[in-house]
């Protein structure tokens, strides 16, 4: 019996495919939800890797050429109102109000101090959101994805259970491939979870300094316009 049920087993597919092609259609359809969710938050995650490090390197060469002592109305006319870098759409809000705010005769409109502060703010508040779109998509699935596997391992080991009654045998080569299958689905949704977890940390932790940079600059950019309109 015992060299029975090992030939048994040996013929048995334990491969990823095996399971895969042996989990009941449930299962097999938590297995695909999970694929995919990991698929997802890996091309978030590479996307936004690429993103933040576009942007660190963009507001250090705005930077430089904004305090690099040329006049800033030169500076805006060679970007423009409406530039592609982050820190450069902030300067250009802010820019862009300062222009407005003069009349025909070139005195101010009061008030241009307040107004230049809110276009840099509203200009600083759309760059967050495109820097943080898709950080919600990771952690949505650090959060559901283990206890989608556990679903898929919970019916699994069900089904699993339903069919040792059925054949009314406990041999490990009857019990062995239903509880492997099932708890392919907890590895899986772990697979998906985890890294969608560390990354998640640690790209808000990367956009909360990008941000934090965008309001320093937009503080620094108001004192100038300050002292501009003090004088």
């Amino acid at each position: 019996m015992e060299v029975e049920t090992l030939a048994l087993a040996q013929e048995i597919d334990f491969s990823m495919w095996g399971l895969f092609t042996r989990a009941t259609l449930t299962v097999k359809f938590v297995m695909v939800i999970l694929i995919v969710a990991s698929v997802w938050s890996w091309s978030i995650i590479l996307q936004k890797l690429i993103t933040y490090r576009s942007a660190r390197r963009e507001a250090q060469v705005f930077e430089r050429a904004f305090w690099s002592g040329n006049p800033l109305d030169e500076l805006f006319d060679d970007i423009g109102p409406d530039p592609s870098g982050h820190s450069e759409r902030i300067f250009a809000a802010g820019m862009t109000e300062w222009r407005r705010s003069h009349r025909t005769d070139g005195a101010l409109i009061p008030g241009a101090q307040a107004r230049i502060d809110r276009s840099m703010d509203v200009a600083i508040s759309k760059e967050s959101e495109s820097l943080q779109r898709g950080l919600q998509v990771l952690a949505t699935i650090g959060s559901t994805a283990p206890f989608i596997g556990l679903f898929g391992t919970v019916w699994g080991i069900m089904n699993a259970f339903i069919e040792i009654a059925e054949q009314q045998n406990t041999n490990l080569a009857v019990v062995a491939p239903g509880i492997a299958e099932a708890l392919l689905a907890t590895g899986l949704g772990l697979l998906a979870a985890i890294p969608a977890v560390i990354f998640y940390n640690k790209l808000s932790a990367d956009a909360d300094r990008i941000m934090g940079g965008y309001e320093a600059f937009a503080d620094e950019f108001a004192t100038i316009f300050s002292r501009q309109l003090d004088g």
